[in-house]
């Protein structure tokens, strides 16, 4: 393939630990290893970035620093707490703060970029599909073919949270979505989620990893109790721990369940009764997490809706080695867990056609979608 010039635009890069930046990072390396021109703005960290611009060749550029702040949560009692909390819960719902302020940061920072080939936006957050939207007129395309890479939908998808978005953002997902070319999601399923006057610039192109970079797994753990495993964000609707948990409680086996989240406010009622049984870790770099997940026996997903997400995970789960236990909603299956509790894995989750994961095939799905 010719070289494209390409425009990548992200809030979420390396070394920041989310699926949004490692959509963003993987895609960015492996534009530039197929010897691309690639452009990326970001939130710039010269400490960070510098050596991955000069290994890769990518030219990085700053959106510069936020001046909205979320409120912080972190100080007064319990009064003030709660006020706080209303707050930056009413701030998130009407205004989208602090993210909107990307919006503008976007528009203003693409007011000068013109000529590229392929431009791809990443969402979440939103804003920064809005800016592109804003910046990008008739006369000033910015680039030829201009890819929306969304997680979720923003208005179709409420199933993660208590409230819905305010009504008046649809004309904001509507505007982007008349003016982008393709709206890229990881899993086509989730197309139900978007108006359906623009369903048809809809298509899947899911997480890429480059797989080399890991060593997969093929020998069992020799755990002395069945340790599981899982990482990610809980929620109280659609992926809720609560009913797992309410098992491990009845349960009279021995286990070990290792937890890596920032979401533990749902699970520390449960540690005081499971005691080491639970274990609750924070966050750590990718490379380092799979090769935590393989020490496992097996893994567990909660809550898995095909037409509602399509968590990057799963993947990490795949490159580890060790079974899934999926559970299709947050309601457990008590006898496929007592099977995998026992060393039985024949009805664990199966994997299908892995290799669209790769970053190599994930980049040429981006690519072709450049006009020749």
């Amino acid at each position: 393939m010719d070289k494209k010039k390409i425009l990548v635009v992200s809030k979420s890069f390396y070394p920041e630990n989310s699926p949004r930046s490692f959509r963003t990072t993987e895609l960015v390396k492996e534009f530039c290893r197929q010897g691309h021109d690639v452009t990326l703005y970001t939130l710039k960290n010269d400490e960070h970035h510098q050596p991955i611009a000069n290994e890769f060749g990518v030219t990085i550029k700053d959106l510069g620093k936020l001046r909205f702040k979320p409120v912080d949560l972190t100080k007064g009692n319990k009064i003030i707490f709660l006020l706080k909390r209303v707050v930056n819960r009413a701030f998130l719902l009407f205004f989208e703060y602090p993210d909107i302020e990307l919006m503008f940061r976007v528009k203003k920072a693409l007011k000068n970029e013109s000529g590229y080939d392929l431009m791809v936006s990443v969402a979440v957050p939103h804003p920064v599909h809005w800016g592109v939207t804003w910046a990008r007129t008739k006369q000033h395309r910015i680039a030829d073919t201009w890819v929306a890479d969304c997680g979720d939908a923003y208005m179709g998808v409420i199933k993660h949270d208590s409230f819905g978005k305010m009504f008046y953002f649809k004309y904001l997902e509507k505007w982007l979505c008349r003016k982008a070319d393709h709206i890229a999601i990881p899993n086509i399923n989730m197309k139900v989620n978007y108006y359906p006057e623009f369903r048809n610039k809809i298509l899947e192109i899911p997480q890429g990893f480059k797989f080399d970079e890991v060593q997969m797994q093929h020998v069992a753990p020799n755990n002395p109790v069945p340790t599981f495993a899982f990482a990610g964000v809980f929620m109280r609707t659609t992926r809720n721990p609560v009913p797992l948990l309410e098992y491990l409680i009845s349960t009279k086996r021995d286990f070990k369940f290792i937890v890596f989240t920032r979401t533990a406010e749902l699970l520390l009622p449960y540690k005081e009764v499971l005691k080491d049984k639970l274990e609750i870790r924070d966050y750590i770099p990718r490379t380092e997490l799979i090769k935590e997940l393989s020490k496992m026996d097996f893994h567990i997903n909660i809550g898995f809706d095909p037409a509602q997400q399509a968590p990057s995970k799963i993947i990490d789960y795949y490159l580890s080695g060790r079974p899934i236990l999926s559970f299709p909603t947050n309601e457990v299956d008590k006898k496929l867990m007592d099977e995998f509790l026992d060393g039985n894995y024949s009805n664990g989750f199966r994997y299908e056609n892995v290799d669209k994961f790769r970053i190599e095939n994930v980049s040429k799905a981006f690519l072709s979608l450049c006009k020749k």
